[in-house]
């Protein structure tokens, strides 16, 4: 299993790997902040199912552990390319055409992992985090915790920004992956391209319903309380 740490391909595999599960996450969490719009019961039930218990908790340390594997091997390819390419950072070899994205995955990587930290602080921290280690202030219904901070324009245009950061990231590296595992001949390259965009724009669409749905909805009824304000 050495191979996995020392080689070069080793490594593009567990890259490949790790960002496939987290993008069944992604499509996981994006499916349940959708039901907020439908039912704050229903979504603080699955708050619930997914809170301080062990499988919760084991699901949560594997998460961690494919995020944190995710960026060491993310930053050691990059160093390894641009050490390759030397001078010139954006030399193309062969047929490859080279996109803003892929130029710039480690910066669009830092991005996302800087407001992922404001992301956990808001939500994760003050949820499952509180209530295993039984700190003050734990909120008990998710739902309240997601609306009131969704009702603020200026964390809703942050959350939107950092989606588009994520929505570069994975129209690149969802289709990246699938190369570096195999599908990467004349046939299946146009289509794992493809099929990377439509399924990373799903996702992305699907988690910008839920602010944008709250801010617009506390827009309109603070509009409709106060029509003379």
């Amino acid at each position: 299993m050495s191979w996995l740490f020392n080689s070069s391909i080793g490594r593009k595999a567990t890259m490949s790997i790790s960002g496939i599960f987290l993008v069944l996450f992604l499509t996981f969490h994006m499916l349940m902040n959708l039901t907020l719009v439908f039912s704050a019961e229903v979504y603080d039930t699955i708050c619930v199912l997914l809170g301080a218990n062990w499988y919760a908790i084991a699901a949560t340390s594997v998460l961690a552990l494919g995020f944190v594997v995710h960026i060491v091997y993310g930053i050691i390819l990059t160093l390894q390319n641009q050490k390759a390419r030397g001078g010139d950072k954006y030399a193309v070899t062969g047929k490859t055409t080279t996109t803003w994205a892929s130029q710039n995955m480690l910066v669009l990587g830092l991005v996302i992992l800087g407001f992922l930290v404001l992301h956990l602080y808001h939500f994760w921290y003050k949820m499952q985090f509180s209530e295993l280690f039984h700190l003050e202030g734990a909120v008990a219904e998710g739902s309240g915790l997601v609306i009131a901070l969704f009702s603020q324009p200026i964390y809703t245009l942050i959350y939107l920004v950092w989606l588009v950061a994520i929505w570069f990231h994975l129209t690149h590296g969802l289709w990246s992956s699938m190369q570096s595992l195999g599908l990467n001949n004349k046939l299946w390259y146009p289509r794992v391209k493809c099929i990377a965009n439509i399924v990373t724009t799903i996702i992305i669409i699907g988690f910008s319903v839920v602010p944008i749905f709250f801010t617009f909805k506390a827009l309109f009824w603070a509009g409709a309380c106060c029509p003379g304000a």
